[in-house]
């Protein structure tokens, strides 16, 4: 991670990401606001939320960086999970309340396999009821927990991974005897595993809900120097600064990459357009000494600037 600090002296903001290790029990708000403490800077937003029992993988931008978000938003994600069959909740993971348990003391080998096979791929996948989804301009979640019954309609999401690491049998805290399934989800963006989980158990003619999600990559940013924010608290009272990785790191690591010429630097930096480049989806442009000056994507025979990092 390429750590990015102002000058000495100096109050001008820093521009960067940083990919925080989200730990349980916060909210992607509560990170949000203690990353602008430590920075210093309001200007601190996500590339995509984390339930408050989830752990893992959490992108910030800073400054000039929160423009990147949205472009961050709607890449592949993976997760690691628990997956409990034989119980349902409200909220489809533990921190609902359980609405039925039918049990599953056993599931055959062949039966789940099929049930995972019909969940791979494209699927019209219908969302959480408890999610913030809004209905009528009202969260989704605000509707279910002021006694209103809400079904959201299905949306297509794409799962290019569920497989199971393990199998355990054990007993819930009701009395329920249960299977649990330690899983990998890896899917496109927009995807609920809790969902996955809900919809696993319903194949198998039970129930099913999340006991434990761990998000392990959002796009090309995983855990491997993912930061603590305990750790973070310690290095801010030491006076050192937020380690971010730099636009042009994080534009290389995120997009395919394009180098322009001076001329052509020059034409983007204005916010003028280019010969296409024959690549589909949003491309990181470079000037001749390395740096991103943009994001540019094509239209027919041209590639336009989406967003312009290093204006004229």
């Amino acid at each position: 991670m390429t750590e990015r600090r102002a000058p000495s002296g100096s109050t001008d903001p820093v521009d960067g990401l940083l990919v925080v290790d989200k730990p349980a029990g916060w909210t992607s708000h509560d990170v949000v606001g203690r990353v602008r403490r430590l920075a210093g800077t309001r200007k601190v937003g996500h590339a995509g939320t984390l339930d408050p029992m989830a752990t893992g993988v959490l992108v910030l931008g800073l400054n000039r960086a929160t423009r990147l978000l949205t472009y961050l938003v709607g890449a592949d994600k993976e997760y690691t999970a628990t997956v409990r069959l034989g119980q349902g909740t409200v909220t489809d993971d533990a921190e609902g309340d359980v609405t039925d348990a039918p049990g599953a003391a056993s599931i055959d080998a062949a039966a789940l396999e099929t049930a995972l096979e019909r969940l791979r791929g494209p699927i019209d996948q219908v969302p959480c009821s408890v999610s913030a989804i809004k209905v009528d301009g009202r969260r989704s979640y605000a509707r279910v927990r002021g006694g209103e019954q809400v079904e959201l309609a299905a949306r297509p999401v794409t799962i290019h991974r569920f497989d199971v690491l393990a199998r355990r049998t054990t007993t819930a805290d009701d009395g329920t005897a249960v299977t649990d399934l330690d899983v990998v989800v890896g899917c496109s963006s927009g995807t609920y595993v809790r969902a996955l989980a809900r919809d696993l158990g319903g194949a198998l003619g039970t129930a099913g809900h999340l006991t434990a999600l761990r998000r392990t990559r959002v796009g090309p940013f995983d855990l491997t120097g993912a930061a603590d924010l305990t750790v973070l608290g310690a290095a801010h009272e030491a006076g050192r600064p937020v380690p971010l990785l730099s636009l042009t790191d994080a534009s290389r690591a995120a997009f395919p990459v394009r180098e322009l010429t001076e001329h052509e630097t020059t034409a983007v930096r204005f916010g003028r357009r280019l010969p296409a480049g024959g690549r589909e989806g949003p491309v990181a442009v470079t000037a001749p000494d390395g740096h991103v000056v943009a994001l540019v994507e094509d239209r027919g025979d041209h590639a336009r600037p989406v967003l312009v990092l290093d204006p004229a």
